[in-house]
């Protein structure tokens, strides 16, 4: 099992704490509070030992086809170990490209069953982000009878929803005042609060609260999943977190301090232990 983390800001200090970095990239990428350019991430490729994961997961229009085709083939020949990529857009230009880069299918909340993980993975996608809505029994069913290699993110802040609408700044504009690209707000319906951060591409929403899967990296080590994710924003002492989670799974997620001494990060499991259930609402 290896670890992957993405940082909330430039300055890296754990390069050597994990065995994988994921780098945003500026413009094309969502769902982050941070973003590097191409050179930073060339600059990373060529001076840091980790594997370099890049995100190129947002909707692309037709303008952005060219560009979209010269920042694919320079990451192929910088030979990331990897592209997070949403847009079907970007499985069509690699084929058509010929390259060689490995691809990670990350639709949020549709990589949620075997059977269509294996469907991408016969058109060539090596790799698959888990959806964030299904419960670790229905993870484990896939990194076991899916031919893709499983990724699953155990501890963050949860990404939830993206609107390319400016939603901040139309709010702020409505009520006739300045205001800045970030805004806390809650839902009545569960009282749970949700950071909204917009920037140039649009507004992303993450849950106010920590997710905390550390309790469940044993039993995705025993699963046979190769790779596990943290994201860094939100999370106190993240430099901490990693060494301790690289020493915990090097010696076989047998060390039961570490579970406890993590339970400080909170007892949000998300959805690993919560099934979604839809029920259709009756008229009257």
């Amino acid at each position: 099992m290896k670890l992957l983390a993405e940082s909330s800001s430039k300055n890296i200090s754990y390069y050597d704490s994990i065995d994988g970095i994921i780098l945003p990239l500026e413009g094309y990428s969502v769902e982050s509070t941070n973003y590097f350019t191409i050179d930073e991430i060339e600059d990373i490729v060529k001076n840091k030992k980790c594997e370099v994961f890049v995100k190129l997961n947002k909707n692309f229009f037709n303008d952005d086809i060219e560009p979209l085709k010269e920042i694919l083939k320079k990451l192929d020949l910088l030979k990331v170990s990897g592209i997070f990529f949403y847009d079907l857009g970007v499985l069509q230009l690699h084929k058509e490209l010929n390259l060689s880069v490995p691809l990670i299918w990350n639709q949020t909340h549709m990589v949620n069953n075997y059977r269509t993980c294996d469907y991408y993975y016969s058109k060539g996608v090596e790799y698959a982000l888990l959806g964030k809505e299904i419960t670790l029994e229905e993870i484990i069913e896939i990194i076991k009878k899916s031919k893709i290699t499983s990724m699953v993110e155990v501890v963050s802040r949860p990404s939830v929803a993206f609107s390319y609408r400016k939603l901040i700044t139309n709010y702020y504009k409505y009520l006739g005042k300045e205001g800045s690209n970030k805004l806390t707000i809650k839902e009545k319906g569960t009282d749970t609060n949700y950071d909204l951060y917009e920037d140039n591409n649009g507004t992303s929403f993450f849950m106010d609260v920590v997710t905390n899967g550390t309790g469940v990296i044993k039993d995705l080590y025993d699963a046979g999943c190769k790779y596990i994710i943290m994201r860094e924003d939100g999370v106190p002492s993240f430099d901490e977190l990693l060494s301790d989670t690289k020493n915990y799974i090097s010696n076989g997620c047998s060390d039961s301090n570490y579970v406890e001494k993590y339970k400080r990060l909170g007892d949000s499991t998300n959805f690993f232990f919560k099934k979604t259930i839809y029920k259709v609402k009756k008229n009257g």
